[in-house]
């Protein structure tokens, strides 16, 4: 396990010196031809929130479920505040927080119904927190559960997930069907629950939440991890987009051939004869320097996007990082 540990590197500190909140070595769910997770090495630490990214289809779901212990490992290991998930599963279930990405209760029980059902089965909730939780999340615990639309359903379980204060809080899709002003509020009980020393596991598609959540993020594809790192670090691999507009064509091909650049290709109408990169952040001052070469009209430059930077990732041959 050491080995793993010393490999996995966040912001400078190796993750060795900091308490592990969960941890994987090889954890495999085999399905046969379907997908399945395949030998996944993770380690978050206490007090990140860890965003775990993928596609539908891409193992979230089942990595969290090994994780809970709701089904069992075709092999490897898994461990939650040093306890075994399979065999500690009962002393993990106390220490957590747990919103599936398919939330469906009893019908018939209101929303405070349902919350004290919970409460009493955590034992030692704070009720007045629970209503606290409600009236910040805009939800009317009178209604019965059916009547509820599908992001009054998710409240509830963002609701009966976070009441008991929980040390580990993990959360599959948590804001499907929040409307923004929701997601919001989310974000916020996200940061707080961090700022008082618990720790997120946050699974998600939406790359807007992981980039207002998240300290970390580790990218799955197909079952197998790809990419881990900060937030800060994996902006820092953006590609850059270049719009170079000159007053003569120039010859594309010297651009093409520069290393790190992805791709250039020249737009010609009218008197235009604009240039479009897609460059590495290591090749942008050679291509500039290129360009200053020729007679340049305009120039623009953006980052791509973190949603442009994952779905690279979907694009590239495998690479675990």
């Amino acid at each position: 396990m050491n080995t793993i540990l010393n490999s996995l590197v966040s912001g400078g500190l190796e993750l060795e010196n900091k308490p592990q909140a969960i941890f994987t070595q090889k954890m495999t769910k085999n399905y046969g031809s379907n997908r399945g997770i395949n030998e996944l090495d993770l380690a978050v630490h206490e007090g990140e929130v860890f965003g775990f990214l993928g596609p539908n289809g891409a193992g979230k779901t089942t990595t969290i479920r090994l994780l809970l212990n709701l089904i069992m490992p075709t092999s490897g290991y898994a461990s939650i505040y040093g306890l075994d998930s399979q065999r500690d599963s009962v002393k993990i279930k106390k220490l957590i927080g747990y919103l599936p990405g398919e939330f469906s209760l009893y019908p018939n029980l209101t929303g405070a119904q349902t919350l004290k059902y919970f409460a009493n089965l955590r034992k030692g909730v704070d009720w007045n927190y629970v209503i606290q939780l409600a009236e910040r999340l805009e939800l009317d615990l009178n209604k019965k559960f059916r009547q509820y639309s599908h992001g009054n359903k998710q409240k509830v379980g963002i609701i009966q997930a976070l009441m008991h204060h929980p040390q580990l809080l993990i959360v599959d899709e948590p804001t499907t069907g929040l409307d923004p002003l929701n997601q919001l509020e989310f974000y916020k009980l996200v940061r707080e629950v961090r700022d008082q020393g618990g720790t997120v596991f946050l699974s998600s598609h939406i790359m807007e939440e992981v980039e207002k959540t998240c300290d970390r993020i580790a990218i799955i594809r197909e079952g197998k991890l790809v990419k881990l790192g900060n937030i800060a670090e994996l902006l820092n691999l953006k590609n850059h987009y270049l719009e170079i507009a000159f007053v003569d064509s120039p010859p594309v091909e010297i651009f093409r051939a520069l290393p790190g650049v992805e791709s250039a290709d020249l737009v010609q109408g009218g008197d235009a004869h604009l240039l479009r990169c897609v460059v590495r952040p290591e090749a942008l001052n050679t291509v500039i320097k290129k360009a200053a070469l020729y007679e340049v009209t305009d120039f623009n430059s953006r980052e791509s996007s973190l949603e442009e930077f994952f779905l690279g990732y979907y694009r590239q041959p495998e690479k675990v990082g």
